[in-house]
């Protein structure tokens, strides 16, 4: 079965800078896109930022664009978000997912395109 873990969520002032992590463990094959998502309270999940494991093309929404950076250490089956440059605005609930078909810059902001997602983790920047 895949799973994903977050991790590296925490409080900083705005300004600061925080790297999330997402390991994923199980077998997946082929070449996959790893999403990072972001939900604020009451809103629905929205797109932050995408890498295809083959090849590493990524993908970011506009609000975190030179802010935010997406990258991968697939030895280590594992996604990272930089995140700096903070904003109040940041704050949220991010997630990580996973999905079985490449990025696509139709797709990969689309919730629905992902199949497995991991649990979550806070971002608090004040």
């Amino acid at each position: 079965d895949v799973q994903l873990v977050e991790s590296g969520g925490g409080s900083v002032q705005a300004g600061g800078s925080l790297r999330l992590s997402c390991e994923v463990s199980g077998s997946i094959g082929g070449t996959n896109c790893i999403g990072w998502f972001r939900q604020y309270p009451g809103k629905e999940r929205e797109g932050v930022a995408a890498i295809v494991t083959l090849g590493g093309t990524t993908y970011y929404d506009d609000s975190v664009t030179g802010r935010f950076t997406i990258s991968q250490d697939n030895a280590k089956k594992t996604t990272y978000l930089q995140m700096d440059h903070l904003r109040t605005e940041d704050t949220a609930m991010y997630y990580c997912a996973v999905d079985v078909d490449p990025c696509r810059a139709w797709s990969w902001l689309r919730g629905s395109s992902y199949s497995h997602w991991g649990q979550g983790t806070q971002v608090t920047v004040s």
